[in-house]
């Protein structure tokens, strides 16, 4: 029996108790709360008092579920939550904090939470909250300042001279590189990014990593969000530490090859050879398996996914089955897991070993060994690192005799990725997997918790491989469901779109997974150094084959429902209902579903929010006007990239394109080369005429447009959008029209005439646009609207005087006789 020892409290002022419980010197205090009697009958009590009577009574049972689930140690579990949002403030907010602020917080939160050690638990928590959000933002800052990685500003053709870092194939048969520049010329770059990537078309003999390579190349600035609060690749790009993005004109010359290089330090010649070990075995898994067989099998050890088709690709999403290609959880957890068992089942077969050593450790040991070389051999990808580390941690808890799969240990993980890198916070990839590891281990925990009874049936011989099956499909099943479950939120919210029969999939998918795949992969890159890998790679390749079956099989079915934006406080309040699900074990963690469904039912309940009527991407050459449920583009074929970003989105896929009008006589001929032609007055009227009139042929709501020059149509309002690709038809265009688009980078940012004036200079400032035209005055939102973040500072430098922030010029500098 405990030693306990129970000590009554003094009733405070309102009539409430509390009772001590003592154990073995560690105390936990339960509130029992006794409303003393008023004096008059409840009946007759005034309808204030007995409300605040209730709103004590509810306060103080919050109080004492608080106080136990600290008495559980629930508290520190959500230590990752506080640093993660913390992190998510300081990158998301207009500015950056002030250093000095974050850092005097931190002192004065950490200073305070270590001299209270008596305050209450609650009391105690919140300074362990502060403490933690200020150090998430503190551990932001120091990221970016560790990052300085250096943007393009502009889009530029140059002269390349740098060593390849990283390579890796596409499935149009293509070479991506990773090079780390060492001069640009003709032009000179002002400022030259460190690192950049560029496609390399037609290379029948790709780059060894290492090599010095000079060539003529396109290079352009990370792209911003394709709308108003989209994902920012920019932002993903710097904290990666690339500048830009690129393809090579022709074939770029080798300077000298990766074995003439001398210099570096050790860490450098080992991330090479690390480099090229991985590029050699994807080559090799694809040459004994040619096509997406080959390139599915090399994603999962290289991770290397560019090769797969894009058809293959979308089949596996649509599915629910990509999380199989990236190197996660599920990769690392089946590779430790088939290591670890078959280890320990060798070792249990010969009876002195096991018992007289530990097998299990021995076991556990050489799993570590194994996902640390994965770990290496993988090209350190985001996901990659996040499941080494959840692994890693939960195979050391083996080897300590701790429980290996506990919320403790995946908040331990969590912590540990967010102080290496915060800014994973915001990405997918991160939310996703911990959500559904959070789900799993806290179904875990509460089915671990439950009373099972063996049933009768597994006291008969022959029952017992059926409930083995059983069990097995039933623990895919469970999974599935609760996997799918935990990260539809974060899949509507980034990738707006839900896998319906992603269970389905995974049910088909998972066994083949389990018990081909991975296994027969294992052994092939381990028999990989003696030549004798090809049979085992057979395998592993028929067993993806069966799994890219299922997938195009399930994703022909349809059911990949799309969504449109959410409402911006929805996504918050889900994950904090999710955390409260998942991290409480009292009856409050119900609170946390609750939350949810209210805030799912008022979304459902309220009318679908107005999209807007006018968009203009980024670089200006891309417009579309929404009407009935379409898209209306000045462009027959949108640029891919950006457009289906538009339709996801906004949950529209219809697209009207515009109408070509014939070539007109009457027009004036213009050259690429005469972008800042003047058009004399009897031109500037003849393109005026023409607009005019072209408007009577675009029909209702579209576009009319002469190819390659430009497009008009009518708005909503009645206001007139011409779109120009050539700066000579500027004066017209600012005459006739309401609002003009163009692409190309003037220095103004408004027309004579009043028109609305957006070029590329100005949509490089604001990013895209959006514009609701339904007011009587049209709101616009813009991408960006300071750009005072590293990651967005280059889009205010201008080269010409080396300064960020250089004015663009109000006013035109052609008047309206074309002078």
């Amino acid at each position: 029996m405990p030693n306990l020892e129970a000590r009554d409290q003094p009733a405070d002022s309102r009539g409430f108790a509390a009772v001590a419980v003592r154990d073995r010197g560690k105390t936990t205090v339960i509130f029992r709360i006794k409303a003393t009697q008023p004096e008059r009958t409840q009946d007759h009590a005034p309808l204030t008092a007995r409300l605040r009577l209730a709103a004590n009574s509810i306060r103080l049972t919050l109080y004492h579920l608080a106080e136990e689930e600290a008495a559980h140690g629930r508290a520190v579990l959500f230590a990752p939550v506080y640093i993660g949002a913390g992190a998510i403030f300081w990158f998301t907010a207009g500015a950056d904090p002030p250093p000095q602020t974050v850092f005097a917080a931190l002192l004065i939160f950490a200073v305070s939470f270590f001299l209270k050690q008596e305050a209450g638990r609650v009391l105690r928590h919140l300074l362990l909250a502060g403490m933690l959000l200020s150090a998430g933002m503190a551990l932001a800052q120091c990221e970016t300042w560790r990052a300085s990685t250096v943007m393009l500003d502009s889009a530029v053709t140059t002269t390349i001279t740098g060593r390849i870092e990283r390579r890796e194939a596409d499935d149009k048969g293509r070479w991506r590189y990773v090079v780390a520049i060492e001069a640009t010329e003709k032009p000179a770059i002002r400022r030259p990014p460190e690192r950049v990537t560029i496609f390399v078309r037609k290379q029948p003999q790709p780059f060894e990593l290492g090599d010095r390579i000079q060539g003529r190349a396109r290079l352009t600035p990370p792209a911003g969000p394709a709308l108003p609060g989209l994902n920012d690749f920019a932002f993903s790009a710097y904290f990666d530490g690339i500048g830009a993005n690129g393809f090579a004109y022709g074939m770029p010359t080798l300077l000298s090859p990766a074995s003439d290089v001398a210099e570096g330090s050790v860490l450098d010649k080992a991330d090479i050879w690390l480099a090229g070990l991985r590029s050699s075995i994807g080559d090799r898994i694809r040459t004994l398996l040619p096509g997406d067989t080959g390139a599915f099998a090399a994603s999962l050890v290289t991770d290397e996914r560019r090769a797969i088709s894009e058809d293959t690709t979308e089949a596996l999403r649509t599915s629910g089955l990509a999380h199989i290609i990236a190197i996660s959880g599920l990769n690392m957890a089946l590779s430790a897991g088939i290591f670890y068992v078959g280890l320990r089942y060798g070792l249990s077969l010969f009876f002195g070993v096991a018992q007289a050593w530990p097998t299990k450790k021995i076991a556990a040991f050489g799993a570590l060994i194994t996902v640390t070389a994965y770990y290496l051999i993988s090209g350190f990808g985001v996901s990659a690192e996040r499941a080494f580390i959840m692994m890693a941690i939960m195979l050391v808890a083996v080897l300590f005799d701790r429980p290996s799969i506990s919320l403790r240990n995946v908040a331990l993980s969590a912590i540990v990725i967010l102080i290496l890198s915060p800014s994973q916070a915001l990405g997918p990839s991160f939310q996703m997997s911990y959500s559904a590891t959070l789900a799993l281990v806290s179904g875990y925990s509460l089915w671990t918790r439950r009373r099972h009874r063996e049933s009768v049936h597994s006291r008969f011989q022959l029952m017992r491989p059926l409930l083995f099956i059983s069990r097995f499909f039933g623990g895919i099943l469970s999974t599935s469901f609760i996997g799918g479950a935990s990260t539809a939120i974060f899949s509507i919210e980034h990738f707006h779109r839900l896998a319906t029969y992603g269970l389905v999939a995974n049910l088909a998918a998972m066994p083949v997974v389990s018990f081909v795949v991975m296994p027969f992969g294992m052994a092939a890159t381990l028999l990989m150094p003696f030549g004798i890998d090809a049979p085992f790679w057979q395998v592993t390749g028929a067993g993806l084959d069966v799994v890219i079956i299922i997938a195009k099989t399930v994703a022909a079915w349809g059911g990949n429902i799309p969504f449109g934006r959410l409402p911006v406080w929805l996504f918050p309040t889900i994950i904090a209902g999710f955390l409260l699900m998942t991290l409480l074990r009292t009856w409050l963690r119900h609170t946390g579903a609750l939350l949810i469904i209210a805030s799912v039912a008022i979304v459902a309940l309220s009318p679908d929010a107005r999209k807007s009527d006018l968009i203009i991407s980024e670089d200006g050459t891309l417009v579309a006007l929404l009407r009935n449920g379409a898209f209306t583009t000045n462009r027959e074929k949108p640029p891919d990239f950006i457009f289906e970003q538009w339709q996801r989105a906004l949950a529209i896929t219809e697209q009207h394109p515009p109408l070509l009008l014939p070539p007109d006589n009457q027009l004036p001929k213009i050259n690429k080369s005469d972008t800042h032609r003047r058009l004399s007055s009897d031109e500037q009227t003849a393109v005026r005429k023409a607009m005019d009139a072209a408007l009577d042929n675009a029909g209702d709501g579209g576009f009319a447009c002469q190819k390659r020059e430009w497009c008009v149509a009518i708005l909503d309002n009645g206001d007139m959008l011409v779109t120009i690709e050539n700066a000579a038809y500027l004066a017209p265009a600012c005459d006739t029209a309401n609002i003009v688009v163009t692409p190309i980078r003037l220095r103004l940012d408004r027309c004579r005439s009043g028109a609305r004036l957006f070029t590329g200079a100005t949509l490089r400032r604001t990013g895209s646009i959006e514009m609701d035209l339904s007011a009587d005055k049209p709101t616009t939102t813009t991408a960006f609207q300071a750009l005072v973040r590293p990651w967005n500072m280059h889009r205010a430098y201008d080269w010409r005087s080396g300064t960020f922030g250089a004015p663009i010029a109000p006013v035109s500098p052609v008047s309206d006789n074309g002078e």
